[in-house]
C-alpha cells in the first residue's frame, strides 16, 4: 500500500515511532514549537542519550527534523509527514468502517435466515 508518497517501509517506521508514549509526547511538543534537543531532554526522567535515541527514531520515520541553529540543534515537527500520516489513518479508518458495515450486513442476513 502506498499512500500519499508513503511506502510500506515509511508506514512501518511511522507506526514504530508512534508506538512509544515518550516519542508521541516529543512529537506533540515539537508540533507546538521548535525545541532544542537539550530542552526536549529536560522534560524526561531519562538520560540525554536515551532522549536522543527517541529523537533519532522519530527522525528516521520522517516525523521530525533537526535543524542547526547556531550551536544548537532544533527539533521540529515535519508537518508534511504528519499530514501524510493523518491521510493514511483516515484511509485506514474508512477501510475498517467498510469492513464493519459488511460484517453487520452479513450478521443481519444470518439472523434473518434463521428459523425460530
Amino acid at each position: 500500500m502506498v499512500v500519499h508518497d508513503l511506502t510500506e517501509n515509511d508506514i512501518n517506521q511511522v507506526f514504530r515511532a508512534l508506538a512509544d508514549a515518550t516519542r508521541r509526547d516529543i512529537l506533540r511538543r515539537t508540533i507546538a514549537g521548535d525545541l532544542s534537543v537539550s530542552t526536549v531532554a529536560s522534560y524526561y526522567d531519562m538520560s540525554f542519550a536515551a532522549v536522543q535515541k527517541h529523537v533519532a527514531v522519530l527522525q528516521a520515520a520522517g516525523l521530525i527534523t533537526k535543524v542547526k541553529n547556531g550551536r544548537e540543534r532544533l527539533v521540529q515537527a515535519d508537518r508534511e509527514r504528519i499530514a501524510q500520516t493523518r491521510a493514511l489513518l483516515t484511509q485506514l479508518e474508512g477501510l475498517w468502517k467498510e469492513r464493519g458495515t459488511a460484517l453487520d450486513e452479513l450478521f443481519a442476513q444470518e439472523r434473518g435466515g434463521q428459523s425460530e
